[in-house]
């Protein structure tokens, strides 16, 4: 059996079946947003706001239209450096569960193999090293590379999102946070160039 992982902070899903699937890989404080009914419960406000007070918290939302509204309701409610925005590919499918496709026909965290969501989530493993903020890739890096900023960056950056694994729709300021997690800066210049040799 997998042993899980401690994490540093908490994680914020949407629902119980993807707490369910956190639940077996890590140990630690996992909140759900009941969907959209973290709009109304000011009481889910206040224990995401609590939370985030210590050492921030990290939103792990679907990767569609309601995750994205789930994580921009989360921007607005705690300080944007108490949050840390993680993402699951884009997947077509449907979860075991349900008998029909999401409106996107992409599956959501819970449908994502645990293996993904560990390497994912494991950066920020209590047993992790932090990185060094010297290797970051900054919004310079993706202006110059062509990701942010031109007449074709859009393209670029939906390319850029698939080959790391991250939805397309994200920004471009989400995109770099999660370059940021996901790769070093060496890594960064070695998958945006084969981009740029291959646009």
């Amino acid at each position: 059996m997998q042993e899980k992982i401690t994490l540093d902070r908490p994680v914020i899903v949407e629902g119980k079946y993807d707490k369910i699937k956190l639940s077996s890989i890590i140990s630690g404080k996992i909140i759900t947003t009941d969907g959209f009914a973290v709009f109304k419960s000011e009481e889910k406000k206040l224990l995401i706001r609590c939370l985030a007070e210590k050492n921030g918290v990290l939103v792990l939302t679907d990767s569609d239209g309601g995750g994205l509204v789930i994580r921009n309701y989360i921007n607005s409610i705690i300080p944007k450096d108490k949050i840390t925005h993680l993402y699951i590919p884009e997947i077509k499918g449907r979860e075991k569960r349900k008998s029909c496709d999401s409106k996107e026909g992409i599956i959501g965290v819970e449908g994502i193999e645990c293996e993904m969501l560990l390497k994912i989530l494991t950066p920020f493993s209590l047993a992790e090293t932090v990185k060094s903020n010297e290797s970051n890739v900054t919004k310079t890096d993706l202006f110059e590379d062509g990701f942010c900023g031109g007449k074709e960056s859009s393209v670029k950056r939906a390319i850029l999102c698939r080959e790391l694994g991250l939805p397309t729709n994200i920004s471009s300021n989400a995109l770099l946070e999660a370059i940021n997690i996901l790769l070093d800066f060496d890594n960064y210049k070695r998958i945006a160039n084969k981009i740029i040799n291959n646009c």
